[in-house]
């Protein structure tokens, strides 16, 4: 019997490393995979610099945690963070956990939380590092979120040149192995298929590269062919015609 109900996910959120402004879209983005039944911005709430996110939190029903600075330099909110995270892991009531922070310190949670077999979407500025980056499920840069309001930020989509696509050697050798491993006989792969083999092989969001949907950016590649059977869209490697 199927299980139907709505995926259950913790959002934690680094209040220090993340955009308040952002947060609606955020959410937005994380109601696509479940509810977030957990919200949750970790901080120092007597610091200035938090004030934007100040703002934010009764409006969304986030839990402020409050976490003082105890030794100059350290960060004591990224401790508080990954020991709730893993509190809510062992408790195995959640189907996933949204990470909002541009900071490579939380990779190893990431990492352990992905051994239980439960999804981690993470969700930070461009500046966040790679080790980060690759760890989650799917990372989505803030930056290409919300681009359809009436002031868009100045890094909203901006499709990335075809050219310095092909030039993305890790870009292509994924998205050949995903249409590879997904073609049937005649070379045409569906293109859910494709999406779901990239998912498998590593995190990937294609707003990253500055295009809405996985079919606009693997079109854009001009690597391969793209066709469109009223709802169906196929997708074959350019090297077998």
């Amino acid at each position: 019997m199927t299980d139907e109900r709505e995926r259950r996910i913790a959002l934690l959120i680094d209040a220090d490393n993340a955009p308040a402004t952002k947060i609606d879209v955020i959410l937005a983005e994380v109601a696509r995979h479940g509810a977030a039944n957990v919200r949750r911005a970790y901080g120092n709430w007597k610091s200035p610099n938090l004030q934007p996110w100040e703002a934010t939190l009764h409006t969304y029903a986030i839990k402020p945690i409050q976490q003082y600075a105890y030794s100059k330099g350290k960060n004591a909110s990224d401790m508080a963070m990954v020991i709730d995270g893993m509190d809510l892991l062992y408790a195995r009531n959640l189907d996933a956990f949204a990470i909002v922070s541009s900071d490579a310190d939380f990779t190893p949670l990431v990492m352990r939380i992905l051994t239980e077999g439960v999804k981690v979407y993470g969700f930070g500025e461009r500046k966040t590092p790679e080790p980060f980056v690759n760890a989650c499920s799917q990372f989505t840069y803030v930056e290409g979120l919300g681009q359809q309001s009436a002031k868009p930020d100045a890094t909203a989509l901006r499709p990335t040149d075809p050219k310095k696509l092909r030039g993305d050697a890790r870009l292509v050798l994924m998205l050949r192995n995903a249409v590879d491993s997904a073609m049937a006989d005649d070379g045409w792969a569906h293109l859910g298929q494709v999406g779901n083999q990239i998912g498998n092989q590593a995190s990937f969001d294609p707003r990253n590269y500055g295009y809405r949907k996985l079919s606009d950016l693997i079109e854009a590649t001009e690597l391969f062919e793209v066709e469109r059977q009223n709802q169906v869209v196929l997708i074959r490697d350019k090297r077998r015609t």
